[in-house]
């Protein structure tokens, strides 16, 4: 920690993965629901390794950046401690997942591998081969290739060995090599016909295994041998300044490009013989500051992210199922709804449909005259764009910034932007050197002679996958004060030199750091001054060192401040004459806790903002961001509501406190998990409602 004031980003990264990794540890999340938070931390890691490890390993590389530190510590020395760091995780992540293979084993659920098939299996598993497996494998023989640093690192591998009769094949070298891709698409598990009653599951490594001799039948061999590998890539993208291409062209290009970036992470099964281990690192150009891990047997447990089902409902997690907001109903306009007050709509726990009739609506109303909408990731079967289509073929204008550059979805924003364009609507892709993450939309709809605007403000991608999983705040609104610079928003986004005056909205890159730092020390004058002061904030990631001394300054100055912080806190709260005053918990729970919530005091008065920023350099300095002021006093009291909710969570919050984190909150109290807390809120006041 740099002069013992903050912890590392990285290192903070990984003690959230750890908490992630809880959840598959914990007895009281049902038992495919921690198998699933396995392929969870898994996921993470490898996003990680693509991202930041990479980011540390090019500063490491460059000559006159080798004194570069993160934090507290040269790049070298950081790359060397989060490999010791991933290496214990990925032993604990192993532990978990064999006491989880046990746990199955007394539901009567059995991982069986290639030497535990009855003669019955075996026959479904050829036929299985034949039909689904075998056309989709890539097989790629490594003996005369010497750089095979350009495969795809989304795929799993099995790196086999084979021993040739010499006699059969005497103008060959006696080992032979292989390479054999699984594709991602293919279902990693694959339920075999029961045995007495009992389910059974093989890995798909281990059904390839199975066939090895019929993958490689033009060879005689004395011996097959086949382990796994994985490996992970730079994922950062690099944009020429070809200006002959467009921007679209040099993204797609680009992202095309990453599939052969440098390798960072190489793991590998530990009983991989070391000949085949030599010429793998040989080929994939692995150096010394690549992260390599041996491990066991089987990787990619990000594909325990889709583990099946099996039928068995009672392993599972109940579904939640949405609910109705309060007095505000779909089966009428939700315009003339909309026009009378302010709605809040909390996914998760509402149903995202609100969001879809708005846009549906908007796209046959004849009174709607343009529609504009910043789209940073969609689902892969969108509603969302489709109404956006509709819109068009009606004869709206429809106006939307999306952004390309959306790490990992690239390729489908891409995919989308040329089929928008097909249908007539017109697309903007934002301000050079900024990437756009706000979530806003304005409709412009004609009432009489004047036009009247209605709209969005999120914290959430306008994605109904993701509305499902993560938590997140929309607000409705037709408050014309607040839309009239969500279009000014708009109007920067299509001419980035014209910067505009904001009374309302708070905006990234102009304005975000300098605004909450002034209601930062508005709360420290009023407890200097005997008034009311209090700071909570809830957001993914607190990394921007500015604002935490602005957090710092504060506690300091006796301004009590909870934090609600669930993946990176570079803070340090509790400490004595620095952030004494200060409190940290994150929350990892069924959902994933993405609400960016910030709620100052004032004096009994509060200032409560939702945002699509969290406090990290790049939202507030490198991305177009967007925080909305609540001004309808029910939202504002329920947002409240539901921060108090969180932050007495007994069940789910763990502390962070910089040096031992990820402690769970205990309690000698009623227990509560928060999320079931909002949830029944939410169904209570429908009840109340009736």
């Amino acid at each position: 920690m740099t002069e013992n004031r903050f912890v590392n980003r990285e290192i903070s990264w990984l003690d959230f993965n750890a908490r992630v990794l809880q959840e598959a540890k914990d007895e009281n999340v049902p038992l495919i629901d921690r198998l699933r938070f396995i392929g969870i931390f898994s996921n993470n890691l490898d996003e990680f390794y693509k991202v930041r490890y990479a980011t540390v390993k090019r500063i490491a590389r460059v000559e006159e950046a080798k004194n570069k530190v993160f934090g507290d510590r040269p790049a070298e020395v950081l790359l060397q401690e989060i490999t010791q760091k991933t290496i214990d995780l990925q032993k604990e992540s192993l532990e978990i997942l064999n006491s989880l293979h046990a746990a199955l084993e007394k539901e009567n659920i059995f991982f069986v591998n290639e030497t535990e098939v009855n003669e019955e299996q075996q026959v479904f598993i050829n036929t299985h081969f034949s039909q689904e497996i075998g056309p989709s494998l890539v097989t790629l023989m490594l003996n005369d290739i010497q750089s095979i640093s350009r495969i795809k690192d989304s795929n799993a591998y099995l790196a086999v060995r084979l021993e040739l009769v010499t006699e059969s094949h005497p103008y060959l070298d006696p080992v032979q090599y292989a390479l054999i891709e699984i594709p991602s698409s293919l279902n990693r598990f694959v339920v075999l016909p029961s045995v007495k009653g009992k389910t059974q599951v093989m890995m798909l490594d281990d059904l390839i295994r199975t066939q090895l001799s019929t993958i490689f039948d033009v060879f005689q061999c004395n011996k097959m041998e086949a382990h796994m590998v994985k490996f992970s890539r730079d994922a950062e993208l690099d944009i020429d300044d070809d200006f002959s291409k467009s921007y679209v062209e040099k993204v797609a290009e680009s992202v095309k490009d990453r599939s052969h970036g440098e390798a960072v992470r190489f793991v590998y099964d530990k009983e991989i013989a070391e000949d085949t281990l030599s010429l793998l690192l040989n080929r994939l150009e692995i150096d010394n500051r690549d992260s390599v891990i041996n491990g066991g047997r089987y990787h990619n447990r990000r594909d325990y992210m889709n583990f099946p089902d099996l039928g068995r409902t009672d392993l599972r997690y109940q579904p939640l199922e949405p609910l109705p907001i309060v007095d505000f109903d779909l089966n009428r306009s939700m315009f003339s709804q909309i026009a009378v007050k302010d709605r809040l709509m909390a996914t998760p726990y509402h149903s995202f449909a609100y969001l879809v009739k708005f846009l549906r609506e908007a796209a046959i109303d004849p009174k709607v005259k343009s529609i504009s909408i910043t789209i940073y990731r969609l689902s892969k079967l969108s509603n969302v764009a489709s109404s956006l289509v509709q819109a068009a073929r009606n004869g709206k204008r429809v106006t939307v910034q999306i952004e390309l550059q959306a790490r990992f979805d690239e390729a489908a924003n891409i995919r989308y932007a040329e089929e928008m364009k097909k249908e007539g609507i017109r697309l903007i892709f934002g301000v050079p050197g900024l990437k756009v993450h706000s979530k806003i939309c304005i409709v412009h709809r004609l009432e009489g002679d004047k036009l009247k605007l209605y709209g969005i403000v999120s914290t959430g991608n306008f994605n109904e996958s993701t509305a499902k999983l993560y938590t997140d705040y929309t607000l409705f609104t037709a408050y014309q004060p607040i839309l009239k610079e969500v279009d000014k928003v708009f109007q920067f986004l299509d001419a980035s030199y014209r910067i505009n005056k904001y009374k309302h909205l708070v905006i990234s890159p102009h304005k975000t750091a300098s605004y909450f730092t002034s209601l930062i020390k508005s709360e420290i004058k009023n407890v200097e001054s005997g008034k009311k002061g209090m700071i909570r904030l809830k957001m993914n990631s607190l990394t921007n060192y500015s604002m935490v001394e602005s957090l710092y300054n504060a506690s300091r100055s006796g301004v009590k401040i909870q934090l609600i912080i669930r993946g990176v806190c570079c803070l340090i709260p509790g400490v004595k004459g620095m952030s004494e005053n200060i409190e940290v918990i994150s929350v990892v729970d069924k959902f994933l806790e993405h609400t960016r919530l910030m709620i100052f005091e004032n004096d009994g008065n509060p200032h409560v903002f939702i945002s699509s920023a969290d406090w990290m350099t790049r939202n507030i300095e490198n991305r177009v961001e967007v925080s909305c002021p609540i001004y309808d006093a029910e939202i504002k009291s329920d947002l409240i509501a539901n921060f108090w909710m969180t932050w007495n969570d007994n069940a789910k919050a763990r502390i962070l406190n910089g040096t031992t984190p990820n402690m769970y909150k205990s309690s000698s109290d009623k227990r509560q998990r928060s999320q079931i807390e909002i949830y029944n809120h939410y169904k209570n006041k429908l009840s109340l409602e009736d």
